[in-house]
């Protein structure tokens, strides 16, 4: 189970009006955020609030709601405040469709972000090209949705699970060993990560000594970890996420894997970390953002405005997501002085985000081949503790910038086809 601090309750529907109100209001699903002002530029959320990702996607609705009354405060997007409308895809592809066509044709969004998991951002990918619709995928990592599912309206702002790979795969084999074995989510998010870390894999000459595939919603692992530990690996990878994560790091802890084994990852994050018992929070991973990043410029004033709004808990990588993906709508649209989805689209392709929304050393920016944000990734250690703050629960070793990781804009199957 994810910590109570991640989870709040969910009500049929909440209506908050004016930006000061924004900062205060709890997630709910599904709600309205508006700000005061007449014809609002609408813009749709569907996100997994209840169920496995439920910690993720709250935490990207909340830093969609501090980008949402940043923007209103300036002034909104060519002059006419954003109301945020948001749904609860519940983890199921058939609802998040559902959903989006909810947003589309009875709610008229003209913006769409979402979703967590994969299979529903590949599925509403579908339904916002078929609508037209400009739509940033904030947190579903399968490469095809800017690979060979890519399509002209859809931008990603979290990394692809190639790029996952790619951060971490070769300080794995080259310092922990060559015969790894795979804890790997049977879903498209689970198999394009595991087939991107096993391309490494065998690029290097290393070889996999098993893969267990696990259902979504897996609570007991024993019998994969016992398979695994008979393979007798170098390394472990761990690659479930949410309360899987967490239930399988606990019984790695609780079997002693960890002392025998190199437990390892290709995404970390933060929300995962804390709800772990500290002997769990072992092994080296990925984070694709992080809090704690000295000299970095506005990082330390994101830190604080989402404490603000997040019971003094500092941001994770979903947040930024959040925050990213619907800065970078507004300021688009305010640049080219239009809401026209295919202008927009093809604004983006080549669009670097600021300092104040990029909170990162590297440069950030949307390619225009693939529509994937080069966005850095933070890799380390996880801690047992925090030192000078509890939460600071991952060591960062390297930052290592998107183009570097991620394949080249050829390699990724992608070709956009745009309306005549």
């Amino acid at each position: 189970m994810l910590k109570r601090n991640f989870l709040s309750r969910i009500s049929r529907r909440t209506v908050i009006k004016g930006a000061a109100a924004v900062g205060a209001l709890q997630v709910t699903s599904p709600f309205i955020i508006k700000a005061l002002g007449d014809t609002p530029v609408k813009v749709g959320m569907v996100d997994p609030l209840t169920g496995v990702y439920a910690a993720y996607a709250q935490n990207e609705v909340t830093g969609a709601k501090l980008a949402l009354e940043q923007i209103n405060v300036r002034g909104g997007v060519l002059g006419r405040p954003i109301e945020l409308l948001v749904e609860d895809s519940a983890n199921d592809v058939g609802t998040g469709v559902q959903k989006t066509r909810k947003l589309i044709e009875r709610d008229g969004i003209q913006f769409l972000i979402g979703d967590v998991n994969s299979a529903i951002a590949l599925a509403i990918g579908q339904v916002s090209n078929e609508k037209g619709i400009l739509h940033i995928v904030s947190g579903g990592h399968t490469d095809g949705v800017t690979g060979k599912d890519c399509h002209w309206n859809v931008y990603r702002v979290c990394n692809t699970t190639s790029m996952e790979a790619n951060a971490v795969a070769e300080q794995l084999f080259t310092k922990y060993g060559k015969k790894w074995h795979f804890i790997t989510p049977d879903y498209a998010f689970g198999h394009t990560l595991q087939q991107a870390a096993l391309k490494d894999l065998e690029k290097f000459g290393g070889t996999m000594t098993g893969n267990e595939l696990t259902p979504l919603g897996t609570t007991d692992f024993s019998a994969y970890l016992i398979k695994a530990r008979a393979a007798n690996p170098d390394v472990l990878l761990v690659l479930p996420q949410g309360g899987d994560m967490i239930n399988c790091m606990k019984q790695i802890a609780q079997f002693g894997i960890n002392k025998q084994i190199h437990v390892a990852g290709l995404q970390q994050e933060l929300e995962s970390l804390e709800a772990m018992p500290p002997e769990a929070r072992v092994g080296t991973w990925m984070f694709e953002w992080y809090w704690k990043q000295p000299g970095v410029p506005h990082v330390e004033k994101f830190v604080a405005d989402i404490r603000k709004m997040n019971f003094s808990k500092v941001p994770t990588a979903r947040h930024w997501f959040g925050y990213t993906s619907l800065m970078t709508y507004a300021l688009v649209a305010n640049r080219e002085k239009t809401l026209d989805g295919v202008k927009l689209a093809k604004a983006l392709g080549g669009f670097e985000l600021p300092d104040d929304v990029k909170l990162q050393p590297n440069k950030c920016y949307y390619r225009a081949g693939d529509h994937q944000l080069m966005t850095s990734s933070f890799v380390g250690q996880a801690k047992t503790a925090g030192k000078d703050d509890v939460e600071d629960l991952f060591e960062v070793n390297t930052v290592v910038p998107g183009d570097k990781t991620s394949p080249a804009e050829s390699d990724t199957g992608c070709t956009l086809q745009w309306p005549a």
